[in-house]
């Protein structure tokens, strides 16, 4: 199993209840209170679980779904599953009743975990159309309905009869049973692109991908505390995260909430965390929103310390040279007066972050760098169990996703796409040879994904499926252009668009709390968000920061037209996916009206130029009555 000392995620378990006796394997708030469970008594609750399990009739191979949010009973019933050599088939606490539906008719789960009655409610509106699924066991107490029964997971687990002797023994037998390419788990898809597939991933694809990415950063410690806020239903979190802590033997502490993340990383004090692009992005949009309010001096030692610092990683880590002694000084003296005080406002003790599931700004990145706070930024998809490549300590360039994992492969296409092989991808998708067979050409697995290798090193310009061809023919990645637009302190979100259409548009979501500071200097009177974006002065305002961003582009990625929208982009409204990156399809669908609108001749309008001439030399760019072709629309209907 290309080295790794254990033939299944169980039996690395059963491993370290011994091996780290001592070491604290989860922390997570109970009621206010926190809890804590070292290695030995996860081991103990995953031998609860697989003890009810089986007394319900669970066995080997038979898939057991988790709709739930985030929390430690996600993890202990996680590892009861795989203890009997079940399949874990985890949802999306966001998922709707309809897609629930989906996964559990198509895996054929017959047991499900939810988190309490409000998961419940969703699977008694389905009851009728998933007859298979037998018995519910909750994380929480509440009375159920007779036509779905369900168990309280403590109930489930008998936790107040501790597993006997006997009882252990035979429970191990079965953990002995799993092999290396049973199956683990079936990821479903997000389903942005179609109907959702459901990812086969064995012990030895998840189990590949959290041991060898471990030794890749190296960056983990078996000291280490990460903290937990991304979905666990998602491969990300769930191998990157979750399994990557206990394969080390560090200790998972849970976030209280994504909204919580800031003040849980000083209370926690993380020294590793997994992360998505968006929490870097807002944090250092917080950053700068302080400097922007500091006096002059203070903002000139920022800059001045950023720029040394940037200096000092491009000599240490890019160059992997010896730092010149006045770079060294400029470094030393940016973190006595900046980088010291930044690192505390993330809890003082990160020595890293790790970041995947969409693209991480270069700029932003080589920020992260310059205050002491490493983000090694890798790449990889549900189909190959996670991270496949990543950058460290001793590779890296800004702008690539790093070098290959031991014993991936990577190639492109001719198209340029990018092909992998290896130990992490997965066997195919559950009960779905056409898909398989469509995502394999020789035994590579097709990502998607179009990129380049340079000297060993993998970027990833933009999805294959995602790439905008213009009805002039240019291709354009609309990606890089939506990370420009959101550097800029008054934009949060950005969509882009222009697939078979003359010119890109764009949907532009602003920074609320800025927007309305906006508002309150210049005196703008508005009823609410809606009345705001509509202002005269907001949409001069977002023009001319867009004709900013349109100057460092190709005359044919400039936006032309563009729409502010009064609500952020949400999981729970539909356009982002659990780790927050833009449903191009949904958000196409959910505002067709106002993007086909940007594109009708009678739509009142004005241009947005590229900052360099294409407007009428007031600064902005701006024009009244453009041609079309060069103008956007007002956000009026």
């Amino acid at each position: 199993m290309n080295d790794i000392p254990w033939k299944s995620v169980p039996d690395m378990l059963r491993d370290h209840a011994t091996t780290f006796a001592d070491h604290l394997a989860l922390r997570y708030r109970r009621q206010g209170k926190l809890q804590l469970l070292k290695y030995p008594q996860l081991y103990e609750r995953a031998l609860m679980v697989a003890r009810g399990l089986r007394k319900f009739g669970i066995k080997s191979g038979d898939r057991v779904a988790i709709l739930s949010e985030n929390r430690a009973g996600w993890v202990i019933a996680d590892l009861g599953i795989l203890s009997l050599g079940a399949v874990t088939v985890p949802i999306y606490a966001t998922s709707t009743p309809e897609q629930i539906e989906y996964m559990l008719r198509n895996s054929g789960a017959k047991f499900i975990f939810v988190s309490g009655k409000f998961q419940y409610a969703k699977l008694l509106k389905i009851r009728n159309a998933i007859p298979e699924v037998f018995q519910v066991s909750s994380f929480e107490r509440f009375i159920g309905d007779p036509t779905l029964p369900v168990c309280h997971f403590y109930t489930l687990s008998e936790i107040d009869d501790p597993i006997t002797s006997e009882e252990k023994k035979e429970l191990e037998a079965e953990i002995d049973k799993v092999g290396p390419d049973d199956l683990l788990t079936l990821i479903y898809t997000s389903g942005t692109t179609g109907v959702p597939k459901g990812v086969m991933l064995s012990h030895r694809n998840a189990m590949y991908g959290a041991y060898q990415g471990g030794i890749k950063t190296g960056m983990i410690r078996n000291d280490d505390t990460m903290l937990s806020f991304l979905p666990m239903s998602h491969v990300f979190e769930r191998v990157d995260g979750y399994y990557t802590t206990m394969i080390n033997g560090c200790e998972l502490t849970f976030a209280d909430s994504i909204e919580k993340v800031p003040e849980n990383m000083i209370e926690y004090q993380p020294t590793v965390m997994v992360s998505v692009p968006r929490l870097f992005e807002k944090a250092y949009s917080r950053i700068f929103e302080t400097v922007h309010e500091m006096s002059v001096l203070k903002r000139w030692i920022f800059h001045k310390s950023v720029a040394a610092g940037r200096n000092f990683v491009e000599y240490k880590y890019v160059k992997q040279a010896k730092v010149p002694a006045g770079v060294a000084f400029g470094n030393w003296l940016g973190e006595v007066l900046v980088f010291k005080k930044l690192r505390a406002r993330l809890g003082g003790t990160l020595r890293a972050f790790i970041s995947g599931g969409a693209p991480l700004d270069r700029s932003i990145n080589e920020f992260f760098w310059a205050i002491g706070v490493p983000v090694l930024e890798g790449y990889g998809l549900t189909e190959t169990s996670a991270g496949i490549c990543i950058n460290n300590l001793k590779q890296l360039r800004f702008g690539s996703v790093g070098t290959a994992f031991d014993g991936m492969e990577f190639k492109t296409d001719v198209d340029g796409e990018i092909l992998v092989r290896g130990p992490a991808v997965t066997s195919g998708y559950w009960n779905d040879p056409v898909a398989t067979a469509e995502a394999f050409t020789d035994g590579w697995f097709r990502t998607g994904d179009i990129g380049k290798i340079e000297d060993g090193y993998i970027y990833i310009t933009d999805r294959k499926k995602e790439l905008i061809i213009t009805a002039g023919g240019k291709n354009i990645a609309p990606q890089p252009i939506e990370n420009l637009l959101k550097l800029d302190k008054y934009i949060s979100q950005a969509f882009v668009f222009g697939d078979r259409k003359p010119f890109l548009t764009a949907l532009i979501v602003p920074n609320f709390d800025r927007l309305v500071e906006f508002a309150r200097e210049h005196h703008i009177n508005y009823l609410d968000m809606e009345d705001l974006v509509m202002n005269e002065p907001v949409e001069e305002l977002i023009e001319k920061r867009i004709a900013e961003v349109n100057a460092k582009l190709a005359r044919w990625e400039t936006i032309k037209r563009f729409i502010v929208l009064p609500r952020d982009f949400t999981i729970e409204g539909g356009e982002l996916t659990p780790t927050l990156k833009l449903k191009r399809k949904v958000i196409v669908e959910k505002y067709s009206e106002k993007i086909d609108g940007m594109y009708a001749d009678s739509w009142h309008s004005r241009s947005v130029g590229n900052g360099n001439g294409n407007g009428n030399g007031n600064g902005n760019g701006a024009t009244n009555g453009a041609p079309e072709g060069e103008a956007k629309h007002e956000g009026r209907q």
